[in-house]
């Protein structure tokens, strides 16, 4: 009987590896997520886990992960990472790409599938049936990783916001048509009116169900005042959203994009106070990074090294049709919303490298069993070419997506390194703009308020990367100097002390040795 983990001590070792291969990855500008899942990859090789003592701790979170988060992944790591992402996105930037994002997330997915399925039974000669289910699970992307490099390397804001938003919506579209492919145990007959149809019951009802919860939300929101009664309220919300609206036979996933956008464009700038605005900020924030880091590290450990390399060329196949279905999906659809303009190509070639899989296709291939149009060896098969994929588009997709960024993206790169000072006169000019267009009745108070909070969050970012912090030496340096000096002061009282109480001391023991000689007489 296998003893029971200590979630105590995984808890523990999971955070502080979090915050290793944070450090580690900032310092080496490495990805983040690809540090994590090449770091499970190395936990889980047998004779390095027992070469370095922490085998029984491997066994134990490989039994957490596979028994108890592994039933629970789409419903507890996926919500927080959608939430915080659509949270962060404003209205006026998401309705100049929702169509393109939208127009990626149904019809790019559906033709991504239809071609990476076609590809892979007629070029890799994989049966019909897996082909598909593959290509329907694998098409949806992961944004995770493409975002990370979007905050360490500056792009346009509404092209964050098309790759966040078509992220968002596409996981639904993916789920559909996976469950539509996989409960029916076949390709070629499926009813196409009614697959139709359910789609666009289980996607209207997630918007509604996620518009629900946010305006209820908001009016809760309005009678809370205190910082943490706002951030339990914001929890409930997510995952009360996402459950009922699964409950109901609806998207979950979709209920929760809604949900952020609703909550981050009017919630949080209408009935939540400042401060409460930042803790909640601030919350979700750390929430993503740990499902963000429990999502790829949960990749790592699954990814088996000797089964990677003996189906090595059906993996690299897969990659590479993978990889093809998306830019035929991205160039038809965003061709459709575009001119052919210089800004038009690099913006579907980012799409298109940005294209990373991630944790939900690792959900979807996990929930796979046998079945009897589906064998073990399947089953099995499927898996291997899901984490591998999952592998080399996070090690191949990353560093040329962000290479291509710095090569054709100068204008964003080179705001970096623009004058502080001048940066704060341009808010500074921007707010005082604000404020007289609204003594002039030119602008409402509800606008005023958006466009002030704007220009408060772009001087929230010009503060983060202004380095005022001491590096590593400087602090060792500083910390013994003040150790030194506490020391050197503590040693100089404590003979001004005893200097200071030998002088009161001594016309006592005067008086004494008098005293004595007088007995004497």
């Amino acid at each position: 009987m296998a003893a029971t983990p200590n979630f105590d001590l995984m808890l523990t070792v999971l955070l502080a590896v979090m915050l290793a291969v944070s450090i580690f990855s900032r310092k080496v500008k490495l990805p983040y997520t690809l540090a994590l899942v090449m770091l499970g990859i190395i936990i889980a090789i047998p004779s390095i886990s027992s070469q370095a003592g922490i085998s029984t701790f491997y066994i134990s979170i490989s039994t957490f992960y596979n028994n108890y988060l592994g039933t629970l992944f789409v419903g507890l790591v996926l919500p927080p990472l959608l939430f915080e992402s659509m949270m962060n996105i404003r209205s006026s930037e998401l309705k100049a790409v929702i169509r393109p994002a939208l127009g990626l997330a149904t019809v790019g997915v559906l033709l991504a599938t239809v071609v990476g399925g076609l590809l892979l039974w007629k070029i890799a000669g994989l049966p019909i049936y897996e082909s598909f289910l593959f290509s329907s699970l694998i098409s949806p992307t992961d944004t995770a990783s493409v975002l990370e490099i979007f905050k360490r390397m500056r792009v346009p804001r509404k092209l964050s916001a098309l790759m966040d938003s078509e992220a968002a919506f596409n996981d639904a579209t993916g789920v559909i048509i996976f469950s539509l492919i996989f409960t029916s145990g076949r390709v070629i007959g499926l009813p196409f009116g009614h697959a139709l149809l359910n789609f666009s019951i289980v996607l209207g009802g997630g918007v509604l169900i996620g518009l629900a919860i946010g305006f209820a939300s908001e009016l809760i929101s309005s009678l809370v005042a205190d910082p943490l009664t706002e951030t339990a309220l914001s929890i409930s919300m997510v995952y009360g959203s996402y459950y009922l609206s699964t409950t109901l036979g609806f998207s979950g996933l979709v209920s929760v994009a809604v949900t952020g956008l609703y909550y981050g464009n009017l919630t949080l700038r209408t009935a939540v106070r400042p401060l409460s605005r930042e803790h909640v900020k601030i919350f979700w924030g750390v929430i993503a990074f740990i499902a963000n880091s429990v999502a790829f590290l949960f990749i790592g450990f699954n990814v088996k090294l000797e089964i990677f390399a003996s189906s090595l060329l059906l993996i690299v196949a897969a990659f590479l049709v993978v990889f093809a279905a998306r830019f035929t999906s991205v160039y038809s659809v965003l061709s459709i919303f575009g001119r052919g303009s210089e800004k038009s190509r690099r913006w579907k070639n980012v799409a298109v490298l940005g294209s990373m899989r991630g944790a939900l296709s690792v959900a979807l291939v996990l929930a796979i069993t046998q079945t009897a149009t589906l064998s073990l060896d399947a089953v099995t098969t499927l898996r291997t070419l899901t984490l591998g994929v999952v592998f080399l588009s996070l090690v191949i997709q990353s560093p040329t997506l962000a290479g291509y960024i710095r090569r054709h993206f100068k204008e964003e790169q080179q705001g970096e390194f623009v004058e502080p000072n001048i940066r704060l006169y341009e808010i500074l000019r921007a707010i005082e703009e604000l404020h007289k267009l609204r003594q002039d009745g030119k602008m409402s108070e509800v606008e005023f308020v958006e466009r002030l909070q704007d220009e408060r969050d772009r001087l929230a970012h010009l503060l983060s990367e202004i380095n005022i912090s001491l590096k590593t030496g400087d602090i060792v340096r500083s910390r013994a100097k003040d150790l030194y000096s506490s020391i050197a002061s503590i040693s100089r009282s404590r003979a001004m002390e005893i200097l200071r109480r030998q002088k009161e001391e001594e016309p006592i023991s005067t008086i004494l040795q008098n005293s004595s000689m007088e007995n004497e007489k």
